[in-house]
């Protein structure tokens, strides 16, 4: 079979299966034969060998049947570092690198601050974080140990020294050291509501990264109550949510006593990511909303 006949073939088999079926098919049949994408379109008419046939399209089935591309190819681009990724671990999205930029607004480029990252699955915030900010010490943590490998190996691969990973749930795994620590916490909790259709089409990412109790506002509530005692005065919070979900995050904060509530818009005008700042008393519980 020919390249062009192969990637013709997988094209139509994933017409009805992914939004972007030419991209997913060139980027698969580029892993199977080991080769850059561009090989692809300068040599159409180069024939395939038998292996090469099997490898392509076991992939493109997996592909067919929902599993993420990021899961078949074993690899994601954020930030522009390629991170590893696996069954197990969340995807990271496109939209998150929007929580990275208010961050990164945040930390003065020499800056050295203290900056915790929760659930932070591939370590994909706290790793793009460390490689523009290496005067910074980032603590992240997540709940998966399986996650925090792949996290680990991540960072290792692109030489950031200044990230400690932790296992614990949410803030557990800092609560007993950290009071009045950091300067800045970041989180893209999970934010899906339990019976949101939408969960068809991530059933092979873990529920555990995307489902937040039945109005997917779980998560964010821990965060809003327990991350105030572990910011200095004034310190940031930075949450990622759902794009229907603006207006009880802010009441979620508000509520918890947080100022200075900010929701940011992505850069397709989609309410994402919420700011707060932690009262200078270093008290959330007032009713003080600024």
């Amino acid at each position: 079979m020919r390249i062009d006949a192969a990637l013709a073939s997988a094209i139509h088999t994933l017409e009805q299966a992914s939004d972007s079926p030419r991209l997913d098919a060139e980027v698969l049949l580029a892993r199977a034969l080991d080769l850059p994408n561009s090989y692809l379109y300068a040599h159409p008419e180069d024939v395939l060998d038998d292996a090469a046939v099997r490898r392509y399209f076991s992939a493109v089935e997996r592909r067919r049947a929902g599993s993420p591309l990021a899961y078949i190819t074993g690899e994601k681009e954020f930030w522009s570092l390629t991170l590893a990724v696996g069954p197990g671990v969340l995807v990271p999205r496109p939209e998150t690198e929007l929580l990275v930029e208010l961050a990164l607004r945040e930390i003065p480029r020499q800056g050295e601050y203290c900056v915790l990252d929760l659930g932070t699955g591939s370590g994909a915030i706290a790793i793009a974080l460390a490689s523009e900010r290496p005067n910074c010490r980032i603590v992240a943590t997540d709940i998966n140990g399986a996650a925090l490998t792949i996290a680990r190996q991540n960072a290792r691969q692109h030489g950031v020294a200044n990230i400690e990973f932790l296992e614990g749930d949410w803030t557990a795994a800092v609560a007993d050291r950290s009071i009045g620590q950091f300067d800045l916490v970041v989180s893209n909790p999970p934010y899906v509501r339990a019976d949101d259709p939408v969960l068809e089409q991530l059933r092979y990412e873990p529920g555990s990264a995307l489902i937040a109790g039945i109005d997917g506002l779980d998560a964010v509530r821990v965060l809003a109550r327990d991350c105030g005692k572990l910011l200095k005065p004034n310190g940031l919070l930075i949450l990622e949510h759902g794009a229907d979900q603006r207006e009880e995050v802010s009441a979620i904060l508000a509520a918890g006593g947080w100022t200075g509530i900010e929701c940011i818009r992505d850069h397709g005008g989609r309410p994402r990511t919420t700011s707060a700042r932690i009262a200078v008393t270093g008290n959330p519980g007032a009713t003080d909303n600024g």
